[in-house]
């Protein structure tokens, strides 16, 4: 099945949320602070208010609820009351005529800052206790230990210290969207986003108003990979149209965007392996420091995640963990594809590259020693329960055709640096590369999600026809497709249609944690059996009639169910214990790499992948899925990295926030397998994230292996490796 939006996206007549339009609308426009920490001593909005064609100006004094919000802990303000925690943080907010005019006039607003000493260095606001507090409670988010074991001696010990740097979403598609004023006092809101109901749980007690009369629905989504998770312009828009009475549109440049939304949460991790002479594991010691930034946002579970997989998809019988989320002055990090598990990923892929050189061990039979089965136990105590072909997946991915040589000559956009003939192979060296990742699917520990789907069949023009509605927000990865494919596969009915979502039907949650096609898509299913059981009744009392003179006669059947998984538990505080993951997902990569050591220049020649997905659903999307997350996890490894700087972004800009674009993505080589997770639907596996976590690791093992040096930090960048000292 093709996306029934496809088309659209491709000749630009798709309706992204930037394209809403209504007659007699203002604009919006936001005023953020230049200071990453500083007490706000006083606000003059008067100069914005005295330009002509501003119809309002509005600071936390005009908040008319509840002045702070925020997805796991309320922390957040509205708008800033007394002081600015981070660069770009929200202090007053304008609506008039003209998007200029907004501008302008939130430009004019004067403000009086008291500029502080900024908490910047994550692993000091951690466990310095000189160190400023961020907030009253303090600095730590998170603390999530892991316990198992009390052997911690072994013949063959390696140790390093690793960096993630701060990647960005950098979707497509700005934030914005348009807040329309209704007459029962309430307002519709039509918006980009990946979690509805959680957004309404936000907005509403903010403006003072029940939940019932902040009415959501989504508009297109230019991409969101985590960061529509976080509110950005919803309370802002819908204040100022409750203040002016008429419909307000704000959309975010790309400046702007990178300052309003959440990125991936930067790390500094410590780790120790020890295994026997033959390469087996023993023990894990591990110390992983996120720093989230400003705000709690979704911090507690990335904390979560990087802790519970810490290890990775390998056996091993005595673990020591300790996974930190902390505030610091920094912007804001939340949900990026991959929370948290990518960061861990990075630096235990790393380690088991250095203990296969330890053991005199191939990259690969390292993996396959260690490797995890249906059966095996989790650091948490959890037991695989599903299959887990892990060493299966190594060997054919081992086994898997390579590029041809290096190319020494010829065309010049197959060697670094391509087209701008920085080489002609000269000081080129191949490399090759592995990584593994293992990811949670769906939300875990306890945490109660659920799906409703809404389904009805009625006579349309003669012909049965199903509607299928769902609050589930479809950010690009194809779950309009996946609904309606349920929808006939069930019911038999060719003609379905997916309606818009919103908030009149019940929640789906977020369109995170490649959770969707898993729990919308039961959703659906059991919705679609309960209308499928009452046509039977039907058909079973009229057998003489067939479906249409049924739906003729008694007209539509309408049914509407919630699926959850099952369930899960919250990790132990003190040992980190427990079965707190629904399904788990495998995927791994082989990267093969072309450097040039004089001048740090990479390209990556082909990456290759074996995944497993339980089973395929729809197989181009699917495959767009791999390839996504792959490009991702390559501009991690090479390129993508936000410039902070005493707690300032020095690069808010797509020329300067670089993403690997279609020169920099090489060919791929997919084995997709399908062994099916018995306790899911159809057996199917989320597959939107694993891509991410072993795509980093497999590129930057690609380049250690090409230029012999450590590379302990990603992104790689050229200098690590021209300026890296001669004796590395």
């Amino acid at each position: 099945m093709l996306r029934p939006d496809g088309t659209l996206k491709v000749t630009g007549e798709f309706a992204y949320s930037s394209d809403l339009w209504l007659d007699g609308m203002l604009w919006g426009a936001t005023l953020r602070s230049p200071h990453p920490s500083a007490w706000i001593r006083s606000v003059d909005v008067g100069p914005a208010l005295a330009m002509p064609g501003v119809f309002a100006v509005l600071t936390h004094e005009d908040v008319p609820g509840e002045k702070f919000y925020g997805l796991d802990h309320r922390d957040q303000p509205v708008l800033a009351i007394d002081q600015v925690r981070y660069q770009g943080e929200p202090v007053a907010i304008v609506a008039a005529d003209h998007p200029e005019t907004a501008r302008r006039a939130a430009a004019a607003v004067v403000v009086d800052y008291e500029v502080r000493e900024a908490v910047v260095d994550a692993r000091r606001a951690a466990f310095d206790p000189s160190c400023p507090s961020v907030h009253p409670h303090g600095n730590l988010v998170r603390h999530q230990p892991v316990r198992v074991g009390s052997a911690f001696d072994a013949p063959v010990v390696v140790t390093g210290e690793y960096e993630v740097g701060m990647q960005d979403q950098a979707f497509l598609g700005p934030e914005s969207g348009l807040a329309v004023p209704d007459e029962d006092g309430g307002v519709d809101l039509y918006v980009a986003t990946q979690w509805l109901h959680v957004d309404q749980d936000q907005v509403a007690p903010c403006l003072a108003l029940p939940k019932e009369k902040v009415r959501l629905s989504l508009a297109g989504v230019g991409g969101a990979f985590g960061a529509r998770e976080d509110l950005s312009m919803q309370i802002h828009a819908s204040m100022l149209a409750l203040r002016t009475g008429r419909p307000v549109k704000i959309v975010y440049g790309r400046e702007e965007s990178f300052f309003g939304h959440v990125h991936r949460h930067p790390a500094r991790m410590r780790y120790e392996h020890g295994a026997t002479a033959d390469g087996r594991l023993v023990y894990v010691k591990a110390e992983i420091v996120l720093d989230g930034g400003a705000y709690c946002s979704s911090s507690p579970a990335v904390v979560g995640n990087a802790a519970s997989l810490g290890v990775g998809p390998y056996e091993v019988d005595n673990v020591m963990i300790d996974a930190y989320g902390v505030y610091t002055n920094n912007p804001p990090c939340g949900a990026m594809r991959g929370f948290g598990a990518v960061q861990a990923c990075y630096a235990y892929e790393s380690q088991m590259d250095r203990l296969a050189e330890a053991c005199r061990l191939s990259p690969v039979e390292i993996r396959v020693r260690n490797a995890v089965s249906q059966g095996s136990k989790l650091a948490t105590g959890q037991i695989i329960d599903t299959p887990a072909p892990l060493a299966g997946m190594l060997r054919q991915l081992e086994a898997m055709p390579g590029p041809g040589d290096p190319a020494l000559a010829g065309d010049l956009r197959s060697l670094p640096g391509g087209v701008a003939q920085t080489t002609h192979g000269e000081g080129v060296r191949r490399g090759v590369g592995y990584g593994v990742g293992i990811k949670n699917i769906c939300f875990s520990e306890g945490f109660d999600d659920y799906s409703t789907a809404r389904v009805r069949v009625e006579l349309l023009g003669g012909e049965p026809h199903v509607l299928v509605h769902t609050a589930a927000a479809e950010v690009g990865q194809g779950l309009v497709t996946v609904k309606a494919q349920i929808a006939r596969t069930e019911l038999g009915i060719d003609k379905v249609t997916v309606a818009p979502p919103d908030t009149s039907v019940g929640s789906a949650g977020s369109s995170s944690a490649s959770r969707q096609s898993y729990v919308t898509g039961g959703a659906v299913k059991v919705a679609c059996e309960a209308v499928r059981e009452c046509l039977d009744r039907m058909r079973a009392a009229h057998p003489e009639s067939s479906l249409e003179e049924l739906l003729e006669r008694f007209g539509p059947v309408e049914e509407t169910r919630e699926y959850r998984h099952r369930p899960t538990s919250p990790m132990d505080a003190v040992t980190g214990q427990g079965n707190s993951h629904v399904q788990l997902a495998l995927c791994v990569h082989r990267a093969v790499v072309d450097v040039d050591v004089d001048l740090g220049l990479v390209k990556v020649v082909e990456l290759a992948a074996v995944q497993d997905v339980g089973r395929v659903l729809n197989p181009l999307a699917l495959e767009g899925q791999i390839h996504g997350g792959t490009a991702q996890g390559l501009g991690l490894a090479l390129m993508e990295e936000i410039q902070v700087r005493d707690g300032k972004v020095l690069n808010p800009s797509f020329t300067d926030y670089l993403i690997p674009t279609i020169l920099d993505m090489p060919p791929m080589r997919l084995s997709i397998l399908e062994n099916p997770d018995p306790h899911a639907p159809y057996g199917l596996r989320g597959a939107g994230e694993p891509p991410t976590l072993s795509s980093t690791p497999a590129v930057a093992a690609a380049v250690r292996a090409a230029t012999g040096l450590d590379l302990p930090r990603v992104p790689i960048r050229p200098e690590d490796i021209a300026l890296a000292p001669a004796t590395a």
